[in-house]
């Protein structure tokens, strides 16, 4: 039998390794590029301008990521995240082809991925320290 110091020990522990692969998430180069790349596949074609805006930001944020401004670069993947989540959510599809057809399971995977980067991102940005950002790469 486990006594309630052990359990608790163990609640603690599934805690602390949730919010380390929060933290992993949010300060990961990777999910802005793959939130990018789902969303450049939806409005490529046919061309549609306003969210054809979101992919640039998003590898910037990657780019930043990379030279170690990790802080920074989950604030703004974090914030133009939720931006497209705002914009995705505002189209509803008519029929329920359209929502498990090829396009919809896209659709709703880069709206899950920016909703990732939105809470991760948030959290790395929210409890970030600013002061080892920057620091020498390599």
């Amino acid at each position: 039998m486990t006594s309630a110091a052990g359990s608790t020990s163990e609640r603690e522990q599934v805690k602390q390794s949730s919010l380390a692969y929060l933290r992993a998430w949010g300060e990961s180069p990777v999910p802005p590029t793959l939130a990018a790349t789902l969303i450049t596949s939806l409005h490529a074609r046919p061309p549609q301008l306003l969210p054809l805006l979101f992919p640039p930001v998003l590898l910037a944020s990657s780019f930043l990521n990379i030279y170690n401004y990790t802080t920074d670069a989950a604030g703004i993947s974090a914030a133009w995240s939720g931006l497209y989540i705002l914009l995705a959510r505002r189209r509803k599809p008519e029929h329920m082809m359209q929502r498990f057809g090829m396009r919809g399971l896209v659709r709703g995977t880069a709206i899950g991925v920016c909703a990732a980067n939105l809470v991760a991102g948030g959290w790395v940005y929210g409890t970030g320290k600013r002061e080892e950002d920057g620091e020498s790469v390599g």
